[in-house]
């Protein structure tokens, strides 16, 4: 049997078995498309996006390929000056396509032994006490003990299941393609500047040897979002907004795509997860969808790995739930939000001028920025010290860094007394006896995903904490 069926080869499903086969998890991918899409549909990766990969040992690949971005401007593209004191190593954005990120997860995922089956399209589930039953399209049939549906918006495991998504429908939609520009780079990036003097959602972006990427504001709100619009529709969009279609030619990857703010009411029935759009649908603005499911897939990939491996306590596993709901929850709102702020009617741009006076103050400024790097979510793992629940930043110790400490996935008792232990945890919870000037506690608890689960010194509170989070110690 299977341990775990991930439905959607995308970034989410991609990173959620890389985190399973860190574990030695028995996973199988099923993407439906036969080749990778090279649509760029996202366009870099967010703080702690970043901090994720290098907890893992992935960043220097994706920093190879991608740049470097400062971090301001990113809230409903207002520009302010980048926020003093974000408490990160890595402070700004990697400007890096989506299908070079989806490459570089699905690299990873097979070295680890993940096996990708393309071509492959879920169809039907059941399941039972025991397991979960799968039905593909050419008739093939999977067993597995949990199966997640990364598999997007149109999520078909989420209809299966009966999972409500509530929530807006799009008001909006906006126009999104690949094409050759016979207008001069120097044109192009003229008009484009003068046109977002207003028009937010517009953007002519070069993506490498004479291909733009162009974004443009559709003239109403399609009844089927999976139909592509015609090259056509395109020209006339371009015209409509720039006054210009920059003598486009050699359309490709022709999308649309919507305003939508939906989230499942649920992340979890029995034996079934979701993760990524699946679980959320939110406008673009900020660039937070893509980041918000590979967090998701750190998030559930330890406690989906301890649950096969039969050491989770028991509700670790609806901790994903209760943890990762309200968090994609805030990303709808501050997304819908953003929208507001880009809108022409004079109301919304009369909120727009307060807003951004307002992020002159320093405070409002790292608070609207922290919402889109995610780098101020904390967890609920009960009261006391400040730091329980968030996650650490990399930080240099007195033999090396942290995130170097935690490329394994396990846990990690940061211990700067020498004097406390993890015995009987030693096959799930790694023992490290340095510390950090930067920290103000004698020893931390992290979980794989790098939070906060316990912090002090007192040795019966650490072992109660380390049962609540990884379960009974081995005899």
């Amino acid at each position: 049997m299977i341990d775990v069926i991930i439905a959607g080869g995308g970034p989410t499903g991609l990173m959620l078995t890389a985190e399973l086969r860190l574990h030695g998890v028995r996973t199988v991918v099923l993407e439906k498309e036969t080749e990778p899409t090279g649509i760029v549909r996202a366009l870099g990766l967010h703080v702690r996006s970043i901090e994720v990969l290098d907890q893992r040992g992935l960043l220097d690949r994706f920093l190879a390929l991608g740049r470097r971005h400062p971090l301001g401007g990113f809230f409903a593209g207002i520009r302010k000056p980048e926020p003093q004191g974000l408490d990160t190593a890595h402070g700004y954005v990697l400007g890096i396509p989506q299908p070079v990120t989806d490459r570089l997860l699905a690299e990873r995922a097979v070295e680890l032994g993940a096996e990708l089956r393309r071509g492959s399209e879920l169809t039907g589930l059941s399941q039972d006490a025991d397991g979960v039953s799968a039905e593909l399209a050419d008739g093939t049939r999977l067993r597995s003990r949990y199966l997640v549906g990364c598999d997007g918006g149109r999520s078909t495991v989420r209809k299966l299941l009966g999972i409500g998504f509530p929530g807006e429908p799009s008001r909006v939609d906006t126009l999104l393609g690949e094409m050759r520009l016979t207008a001069s780079p120097e044109e192009v990036a003229a008009v484009v500047a003068d046109v977002r003097t207003t028009q937010l959602r517009f953007g002519a972006m070069p993506i490498g040897e004479g291909v733009y990427r162009v974004v443009v504001p559709a003239d109403g709100v399609a009844e089927d979002r999976a139909l592509p619009p015609t090259p056509e529709e395109v020209r006339r969009q371009l015209r409509a907004v720039a006054g210009t279609d920059f003598g486009m030619h050699e359309p490709r990857r022709l999308a649309r795509f919507g305003d939508g703010t939906r989230q499942a009411e649920r992340y979890r029935d029995g034996r079934v997860l979701l993760a990524g759009d699946a679980a959320h649908v939110h406008p673009p603005m900020g660039g937070q969808g893509l980041n918000l499911g590979l967090q998701d897939a750190f998030n559930l990939g330890w406690k989906l790995a301890a649950e096969i491996a039969g050491w989770a306590p028991a509700d670790l596993l609806d901790t994903y739930h209760r943890e990762r709901h309200p968090v994609a929850a805030d990303v709808l709102e501050n997304t819908r939000a953003q929208m507001e702020l880009v809108s022409l009617e004079p109301g919304a741009r009369a909120v727009r001028r307060l807003v951004t006076e307002l992020m002159d103050f320093e405070e409002v400024n790292r608070h609207l920025t922290e919402k889109i790097i995610a780098t101020a979510i904390r967890y609920d793992v009960g009261e006391g010290h400040d730091l329980l629940g968030r996650r650490l930043p990399d930080m240099p110790l007195k033999h090396g860094r942290l995130y170097e400490l935690m490329r394994h996935g396990r846990g990690l008792l940061l211990d700067g007394t020498g004097r406390l232990s993890v015995t009987g945890w030693a096959d799930r919870i790694d023992h490290v006896r340095d510390g950090s000037e930067r920290l103000d506690v004698p020893a931390v608890l992290l979980r794989p995903d790098g939070h906060v689960v316990w912090a002090g010194e007192d040795p019966a509170d650490l072992a109660h904490q380390t049962r609540r989070w990884f379960g009974a110690p081995l005899d």
